[in-house]
């Protein structure tokens, strides 16, 4: 199955000796804060069917794939099927981003910098379709390569398959594509687990829920002043053995 959303050109060759080849990007919480209104929509909806709905309960589903969390709002109460919640609860979460996006610090001026040194990027989401779809027209053309959305992969986050599918098609539009050349960016555990199994470069930055230290990752405390010459560097650490480095990172503007 293709995760391509945009035409994927012919491969190019990699003009850079070192460093970054590739960015991907989750969205919910990476690239803008959808988190209140996922919140929002799953405590609507629970109470709709008599339940209760705790911001403990809310957290919990930070990052999950969309039908995990549909089987747990089916345990609080909610009596629809996996796609109807789902359906549910993206269309809230698309007319609240429609009536205002709220951009991660940081995240659009890294986006620009990358595309600016021609790094190609691609968002990784367990959103669906549709509300990727929405989010990227609301940036200018050429951010991003492609997306991966929930929808199109049999198991979503924490399982490596969004990720590795994101590498797949990543590998047809860069030559000789290094997975650890592949930087990762992720706010929720789920989200960190799926990035570093797939062998990408896995880059955490907490929002809603807190993310503890792992050989596996780099915690960074905000993507504001965070740079491509960051990314190069993390790169390097994790190509030479060095990576994560022993305390959490702050962009060189930061």
């Amino acid at each position: 199955m293709s995760s391509s959303a945009f035409p994927v050109p012919p491969p190019a060759i990699d003009v850079r000796a070192a460093g970054v080849q590739a960015v991907l990007w989750d969205m919910d919480g990476t690239l803008l804060d959808t988190e209140p209104y996922w919140m929002g929509a799953e405590t609507a909806l629970v109470r709709e069917f008599g339940g209760q709905w705790t911001d403990e309960d809310a957290y919990a589903l930070v990052g999950n794939a969309l039908p995990d969390s549909a089987r747990i709002l089916q345990t609080a109460g909610v009596r629809l099927s996996i796609r109807e919640i789902i359906d549910r609860l993206s269309a809230d979460v698309c007319a609240g981003v429609s009536r205002e996006v709220m951009w991660r610090p940081g995240a659009i001026e890294l986006l620009h910098e990358l595309r600016a040194a021609s790094i190609p990027c691609a968002l990784v989401t367990m959103s669906e379709g549709p509300l990727a779809a929405l989010v990227t027209s609301l940036l200018p053309d050429g951010l991003f390569r492609f997306h991966v959305t929930g929808d199109l992969v049999s198991r979503g986050k924490p399982d490596p398959e969004p990720y590795l599918m994101a590498l797949e098609s990543m590998g047809a539009l860069v030559r000789d594509l290094d997975p650890r050349r592949v930087v990762a960016i992720e706010d929720s555990v789920p989200g960190i687990l799926s990035a570093s199994a797939s062998g990408a470069t896995t880059v955490a930055v907490p929002h809603m829920s807190p993310i503890e230290p792992s050989g596996d990752w780099v915690l960074v405390d905000s993507l504001a002043g965070f740079r491509l010459a960051d990314l190069d560097r993390l790169v390097a650490d994790r190509i030479s053995g060095a990576f994560p480095p022993a305390a959490v990172v702050s962009g060189a503007g930061a």
